[in-house]
């Protein structure tokens, strides 16, 4: 998905039956309940989708809801398994062990018949969030026109999240998101994303570039991973909620997993490099100061005590995991007829050019 480019399709469902269906569904929870103002909202990812409602009852105050939906099977998927259940989970477990401000979930829905796919329902949050389309480190948004101070107070607002998150949450509360495998949690979170590369690039053409990085990744490995805390997975700035610029609800779990604390350190740091890359090619400055590694890993160190290590390795991997998803997404449009597959494959991955550099350990130098 380049940064000026149209967003790429993400489903094949209608929203007016969506709404007729929802509806339907509520009133078994809530009889005499209706969906209201269901919408999509802009920021809607890429993977799983996003519903906006208000539930309606003649005998109570309107309810603002968000659903989470898993993504289409019609829609070439992101993901080869949605599973809605775990993501739910670890939405309790961080709230029950947590100060973080995350979304109280209300219903999960396991069975497809519904709405055609898993689904959670949980409350709605307020506020805004730092686009992906245009991205945040473009002119025209209210993140780019905020001061230095106030980026900077974000900043420090939301790497204290992942302080928090990765220093509250008990180890045993949190197993049930240990990745299956051999080896220590690295090695197998290391090996499930091998794993799907290989699922987007089964019958396509493969990435030499991919394939590199991880060959680099074995070149560097850590000696010392530590020990694994419960991961975000997706932790950036464009999942979460900011009520001014102090975060009122951090979503998005589909990703969490039992990892390095650097792995969410490392996906932190790159995704922003990720934005501002993409802006600098694209002839403006973007926002160089702002989510710096050095201040990044400093700010974290303060907060926790754990002084990152290995960081050229976990942004590698940052950029590597970014890499294998951006492949799959190229990949949807090229099977719904939106772009056609190049003869070289990594030219599809938008960030070919620093994950290269990565790989040849010249990218931070």
């Amino acid at each position: 998905m380049a940064a000026t480019a149209p967003r790429p399709r993400t489903t094949t469902r209608d929203p007016e039956e969506l709404t007729r269906r929802l509806t339907a569904w509520l009133r078994t929870r809530l009889p005499g309940a209706e969906a209201a103002g269901v919408t999509v909202p802009e920021s809607n990812g890429l993977s799983s989708e996003t519903l906006l409602f208000d539930i309606r009852h003649p005998e109570r105050p309107a309810h603002a809801c968000a659903l989470r939906l898993a993504a289409d099977p019609a829609a070439y998927t992101v993901f080869p398994v949605y599973d809605m259940p775990r993501q739910f989970r670890t939405m309790r477990v961080v709230a029950e062990h947590t100060d973080l401000p995350v979304p109280r979930v209300l219903w999960l829905e396991e069975d497809p018949g519904p709405l055609g796919a898993p689904f959670f329902v949980m409350e709605r949050v307020e506020g805004r969030v730092p686009p992906d389309v245009m991205p945040y480190t473009y002119e025209g948004n209210w993140l780019h026109a905020a001061t230095d101070e106030e980026r900077e107070r974000l900043e420090g607002a939301t790497v204290d999240l992942l302080a928090r998150l990765h220093d509250q949450v008990p180890r045993t509360a949190a197993e049930f998101l240990a990745l299956p495998g051999a080896g220590d949690a690295l090695r197998r979170h290391v090996t499930a994303q091998r794993a799907y590369y290989e699922w987007v690039v089964d019958g396509l053409a493969r990435s030499p570039l991919i394939e590199d990085a991880f060959d680099r990744l074995e070149d560097i490995w850590p000696r010392d991973p530590g020990t694994p805390v419960l991961n975000w997975g997706d932790a950036r700035i464009g999942n979460v909620v900011y009520d001014g610029f102090a975060p009122a609800a951090v979503l998005d779990w589909e990703m969490a997993a039992l990892a390095p604390r650097e792995v969410d350190l490392g996906w932190t740091v790159y995704l922003h490099r990720f934005f501002q890359d993409l802006t600098v090619a694209f002839g403006q400055r973007g926002l160089p100061e702002f989510l710096r590694r050095d201040r990044v890993e400093a700010r974290y160190a303060e907060l926790t005590g754990h002084i990152p290590r290995d960081m050229d390795f976990y942004t590698l991997y940052a950029a590597l995991r970014h890499a294998v998803v951006m492949l799959r997404i190229a990949y949807r449009q090229a099977y719904f007829g939106e772009v056609a597959v190049p003869a070289d494959p990594d030219t599809l991955i938008l960030h070919h050019g620093s994950l290269r550099a990565m790989v040849q350990g010249s990218y931070w130098s």
